[in-house]
């Protein structure tokens, strides 16, 4: 499970857009841990200490959370609007990882409070370089409110 409070959550329903993720993080030596939820409910169930995840120590939030918008169960928008309406998680850092090139899931992402919104490249290369780029800003530069992400 999450050995560090410095953790990511990457919601992904794709197996192999999974396995992607997890390889560009570490081709790009981000070894922070991750956490993968496959669907909306489950992200929100490890999000809030709810289903299988009940008894999760809650103050203990990603550093980071990386959200497709196309999951079963519940869209990544739905998730998006749960996160930023529960005081405990609405300053999260989110970024919608997405394949979506749709103007209307770009609007409402930021509407509903996404800080960034990256279209995940076809390309291997320019992917990896894309989850470079994330990691360093949102791990590395990104200053969080003091006394925790929340």
């Amino acid at each position: 499970m999450v050995t560090s409070e410095h953790f990511i959550l990457l919601v992904e329903d794709n197996p192999d857009d999974e396995a992607l993720t997890l390889r560009a993080l570490k081709k790009n030596n981000i070894m922070n841990d991750v956490v993968v939820a496959r669907d909306g409910a489950q992200a929100l169930d490890f999000l809030f200490g709810m289903g299988e995840y009940d008894g999760r120590d809650v103050q203990v939030q990603p550093q980071l959370i990386m959200l497709d918008l196309k999951l079963p169960k519940m869209s990544g928008l739905d998730v998006l609007r749960r996160i930023r309406g529960d005081d405990r998680t609405r300053l999260q850092p989110v970024v919608i990882l997405t394949t979506s090139l749709e103007e209307a899931d770009v609007i409402s992402s930021y509407e509903l409070g996404a800080n960034s919104y990256i279209h995940k490249p076809v390309d291997f290369e320019r992917f990896i370089d894309a989850v470079r780029q994330l990691g360093l800003y949102w791990l590395v530069l990104n200053q969080v409110p003091r006394g925790g992400r929340t």
